[in-house]
């Protein structure tokens, strides 16, 4: 099965039930496939076919998913992205992506119209001012057909591209297929989480990031559930959701769930609809989860994934003990190993990097052989992590192979920032570090060697970073240094 055909057999088994709730704006799943329809038949109308790359860089909307499942429908590759990006990241990101079409916010596409005359391909831009809004985007779907004869569409073949950091400094594009997708899809019906139509998720993490789509998208669609999506949020707008929407699921990053056992109020708020909560992008103390299940009576499991894998890779089941620092147990179908630092398997509690190998592994990245064949070798992706397994099968991650920072769930590799820090006038070298954060995780610190002669402030720097980079990775902590 492909992406568009679990659309449309989610909508024939489940017409009446509501898909998303945004604001105002409820969608059944009629309504939401025959939007996703007429939208396909105005991307045709643009030249847009099978294989070509749609970019995305929306909120968590009702027109992010309608224009992610239209793309699906025609056979093309969604490419979403961060709405955080900034002109010099989009410049490569919508590049390097071969992407024909810009979907954004009207309030977002300056950034777009700053770069477009560095872009062959991506000539088209789609805006939206809201569904509720007469608006470009409103009037494609308007003025097109709501029926649509889906093509030929292999599991194998590509469905979305999400942008990585890589090592060199620039993102990679992470190629996911429909099979790879289809993995996360079936996520509630494969493990002990048992969702069914009435299944309403809490969608915080954005859509653009792999665990968001998969967690909080997918596999709520998969069921005929709903998803309550949220752009803007306080955690009293969040308490408030939940009880008001009877959310009965929340798959979020650690931060999301600390807030909430820090909040004074939160028990005000009606919570008995939350059957359980999945963390995952970082990991969070024990003491804290358990503190969760007590002041909410809702369990929250750890889990864990990354890109490439589409991303869920292990996760704990409702039904299994939860040991104090472990992710939880392979998703079913998705082999590990532990491996020393010559690719020999490891024996059970000895530390090595985690490999994984399995459907949901995607195929490589966009346009870079060599890259790929770094991280997959003989059908195994090598994760960069390290780990052990237990006797029962538990997975304990203890550390990273690869030099990488994680911040609030989003990957950050620090040479991508050190070259942006040392593109400053000022600035004779630059190394960036990660500092533990109990909200965050992990924050981004810089070390700067300034040039002789020059006088430059942490403010100042900061402003030069707010140009090139998003604001997830900025240094959160700048130290001057004599020397690196």
């Amino acid at each position: 099965m492909n992406l568009g055909q679990m659309l449309e057999e989610s909508t024939k088994r489940f017409p009446e039930n509501i898909a998303f709730i945004h604001e105002k704006c409820r969608m059944n799943y009629v309504e939401f496939n025959r939007a996703a329809n007429a939208l396909a038949h105005y991307f045709r109308g643009l030249g847009i076919g099978k294989g070509d790359k749609i970019a995305i860089m929306l909120p968590n909307c009702p027109e992010f998913i309608i224009s992610y499942f239209a793309a699906q429908k025609l056979g093309a590759v969604a490419v979403t992205l961060n709405v955080l990006s900034t002109p010099y990241e989009l410049r490569h990101l919508v590049g390097d992506s071969d992407a024909k079409l810009f979907i954004t916010q009207g309030v977002l596409a300056k950034r777009f119209e700053e770069i477009k005359a560095d872009l062959f391909l991506c000539k088209h831009l789609l805006t939206t001012n809201g569904m509720d809004t007469d608006c470009p985007y409103t009037q494609a779907i308007k003025d097109n057909p709501s029926t649509w004869e889906m093509p030929d569409i292999a599991e194998d073949d590509p469905a979305v591209m999400i942008y990585t950091a890589g090592l060199t400094g620039r993102a990679l594009g992470a190629v996911l297929t429909h099979g790879n997708l289809m993995t996360q899809a079936v996520m509630f019906t494969v493990t002990d989480f048992q969702g069914t139509p009435a299944e309403r998720g809490l969608a915080v993490i954005p859509f653009f990031h792999s665990f968001g789509a998969a967690a909080n998208m997918l596999a709520v669609f998969y069921i005929g559930g709903s998803v309550v999506l949220m752009e803007r949020f306080t955690l009293e707008s969040i308490f408030g959701a939940i009880e008001r929407e009877k959310v009965s699921y929340i798959g979020a990053v650690p931060r999301l769930f600390l807030g909430m056992v820090f909040h004074q109020g939160g028990e005000k708020y009606d919570l008995s609809s939350l059957r359980f909560c999945v963390t995952g992008g970082s990991a969070i103390p024990m003491e804290f989860i358990q503190l969760f299940r007590e002041k909410f009576g809702t369990p929250l499991v750890e889990g864990y994934g990354l890109t490439e894998a589409s991303p869920i890779c292990a996760i704990t089941r409702l039904t299994m003990e939860q040991k104090p620092g472990s992710i939880g147990i392979p998703i079913p179908g998705l082999e590990v190993m532990i491996v020393d630092d010559s690719g020999a398997g490891l024996p059970s509690g000895e530390i090595g990097e985690l490999i994984v190998r399995g459907k949901n592994v995607m195929p490589g990245y966009y346009k870079d052989e060599k890259a790929t064949a770094e991280v997959i070798r003989d059908g195994w992706l090598h994760t960069g992590d390290l780990a052990r397994i237990d006797g029962d099968g538990y997975i304990f991650l203890t550390g990273r192979k690869k030099r990488m920072i994680i911040t609030s769930g989003f990957n950050v590799y620090p040479l991508e920032v050190e070259i942006v820090l040392e593109m400053h006038p000022a600035v004779q070298s630059a190394q960036v570090e990660s500092k533990e954060d109990l909200m965050r995780g992990e924050i981004v610190k810089a070390l700067i060697v300034k040039k002789p002669g020059v006088e430059v402030d942490d403010k100042e720097i900061l402003r030069h970073c707010r140009a090139y980079l998003s604001s997830y990775k900025l240094p959160r902590e700048i130290e001057f240094v004599a020397a690196i």
